[in-house]
């Protein structure tokens, strides 16, 4: 694949050569570029080389002025104020260089690979087994399958690990009540699709958890039996395990169906629970206590930290075996932190995880880093998220102030959704089958933009109706940018997209194009500090170009030169190219015609 450069990129590498040229004794310089609404590109950097060599920076500034070669990128390059460069570019490099991006066979639109590329391993979407997933869940999801798909696409190799729990005390008390009601978890199944099927393994799950839990509160005797249950199954009683096994993959059948509403691909063997690591417990524990990184507290096997004190004053300590030989959370993530960097070979973890979860992370990676299983070559990192808000900035809850079910506020999204294709769908043609399939698209592309269109660690309101928008920063606005350029398209007839480097651009055309020649830079930007929302942000501002260039430069028009209305085409076109591919790097569906 041959990556094209950026402009931003080339005008750096020769403003950087030129102060390199200009002044031998500055040794390397930033030239400091950016983009600029006096020009097109604005350098601040010799304000700050003046000041080291003691120069005037204006006279500084035209010195570099005078050694950028010529016949390069740059149309004009003004020297402004204290010795900023203002430069604008020609249009034939922005018109060529599109033409570079949208040439790349591979469908890559021309954006490198990185050089540095590792093994990342993402922990995200964490259910739990015999259990309605909600709406806490929904960020977890959402942000990691948007991350790993832009990992990905920059050349990461990614390993999925989905930590659901499925492993406690709370499995004594299924289990035996399995027991001893043997066809408590027989149900009649769904109409054989992934939604049905995974209704009715929850709704049966959540009979047999009311059902036990009754019992467990009620009936002394069966609460004893079930403890002993617990003993048997972290003991490996076959009888047991096998049983547990039937309740998380009845559970599995559940979590599919809703990460398949979710447009989300779950796959078994990422699935690695909290029982993955049981067999390395003891040994993490040991590890531990025989490297002083852990010492015995009251008879628990604890870590301590100078910094994490409780309001007492005393510090609080992570627990890794409590008092009575039972294993904490933190000796489960511990081991896992062993298994992804010593069997999985990662570079780094990043854990998709609620923002209150903080502190217990901050104190694990600490206790790794004792243990010398991070390290400055292998780092750990929470991609801490918020939470998701009611309209009135409360936590979101049902009105009989539950937890909302995160089906139900799918189902809700789908069905607004389609009401506001339906609305559309006469004008276009639409059939019934089009209609339900873009309403489905649509509404949860509303729901997944609307999370990854705010800063990860931000809580955001969730508001339906504002999500479905047509206006505004919603991805029904791109998702309609794009169906809009296929419309256009479509009616070309003869004309074909083609880029015509000896054109003049008009000013929406050339705001447009250097907005799409950012794709990579901002696709680099945006996986460094696993940010979508900055990539949701990229986007939006490439539709709202989009619809200024439709107001001021019409595609088709008869009054235009056939040259004229091919080059509109390709760049409506390498338009689409990039709203589809960053769209679906976001993990949203672009339908064709809406």
């Amino acid at each position: 694949m041959a990556s094209v450069p950026s402009l931003a990129s080339t005008l750096q590498q020769q403003l950087a050569d030129a102060l390199t040229a200009a002044l031998p004794d500055a040794g390397a310089a930033d030239p400091l570029l950016r983009r600029s609404d006096r020009a097109d590109f604005q350098a601040n950097g010799i304000l700050a080389l003046a000041k080291k060599l003691k120069g005037n920076p204006r006279e500084l500034a035209a010195q570099v002025t005078a050694a950028l070669p010529a016949g390069g990128p740059i149309k004009d390059i003004e020297v402004s104020g204290p010795g900023f460069l203002n430069i604008t570019l020609t249009d034939r490099a922005i018109v060529e260089t599109l033409a570079a991006r949208a040439a790349d066979g591979e469908g890559r639109l021309g954006v490198p690979l990185k050089d540095d590329a590792g093994t990342t391993v993402i922990d995200y979407a964490q259910p739990n087994v015999a259990k309605e997933m909600h709406v806490g869940h929904l960020r977890s999801a959402v942000i990691g399958d948007a991350v790993v798909r832009i990992l990905e696409f920059t050349g990461e190799n990614v390993v999925r690990r989905h930590h659901i729990g499925d492993w406690g005390t709370q499995f004594g008390m299924l289990i035996q009540y399995l027991i001893e009601h043997p066809g408590a978890l027989k149900h009649e199944g769904g109409a054989g699709d992934a939604a049905s099927d995974g209704e009715a393994a929850m709704s049966t799950l959540n009979r047999v958890y009311k059902e036990s839990r009754v019992l467990f509160d009620s009936d002394e005797e069966f609460k004893a039996r079930s403890r002993d249950r617990v003993v048997a199954l972290q003991a490996g009683d076959p009888e047991t395990l096998e049983l547990w096994h039937r309740f998380v993959d009845e559970s599995k059948i559940y979590f599919h169906s809703v990460f398949d509403k979710l447009d989300m691909e779950i796959h078994d063997p990422d699935i690695v629970g909290e029982s993955g690591y049981n067999d390395m417990l003891e040994e993490t524990c040991r590890i531990l206590e025989e490297t002083g990184v852990a010492v015995r507290s009251e008879g628990a096997l604890c870590v301590f930290f100078d910094d994490v004190k409780g309001p007492d004053g005393n510090k609080v300590p992570l627990i890794v075996k409590k008092t009575n030989g039972g294993y904490g959370y933190a000796a489960t993530d511990l081991s896992a932190v062993r298994n992804r960097v010593q069997d999985l070979k990662a570079d780094t973890l990043l854990y998709v995880v609620d923002a209150r979860q903080s502190l217990h992370f901050r104190m694990v990676f600490e206790t790794a880093r004792r243990a010398g299983w991070l390290s400055d070559d292998v780092k750990a990192v929470q991609l801490a998220f918020g939470t998701v808000l009611g309209k009135d900035g409360k936590p979101f809850k049902t009105r009989e102030g539950e937890t909302v079910r995160l089906e139900d506020l799918l189902d809700e999204a789908v069905t607004r959704a389609t009401a506001v294709v339906r609305d559309k769908a006469e004008k276009v043609g639409l059939s019934e089958e089009e209609i339900v399939e873009n309403g489905r698209y649509v509404g949860i592309g509303a729901v997944k933009y609307a999370d990854l269109s705010t800063s990860a660690v931000r809580d955001y309101k969730f508001d339906l109706d504002q999500m479905v928008a047509l206006h505004g920063d919603t991805s029904v606005y791109l998702q309609y940018a794009y169906a809009r350029i296929q419309s256009i398209l479509r009616k070309a007839g003869d004309a074909v997209p083609a880029a015509h480097p000896e054109l003049e651009l008009a000013p929406a055309e050339r705001a447009l194009g250097l907005h799409l020649d950012q794709f990579g830079e901002v696709l680099a930007e945006v996986g460094a500090g696993y940010e979508p929302h900055k990539l949701a942000a990229y986007l939006y501002q490439l539709a709202s170009h989009l619809t200024t260039f439709y107001d001021q430069c019409q595609v088709l028009s008869p009054d235009n030169a056939p040259e004229v209305v091919a080059n509109r085409l390709f760049l409506v076109e390498l338009t689409a190219r990039t709203l589809h591919q960053g769209m679906a790097l976001l993990g949203i569906r672009t339908p064709e015609r809406l």
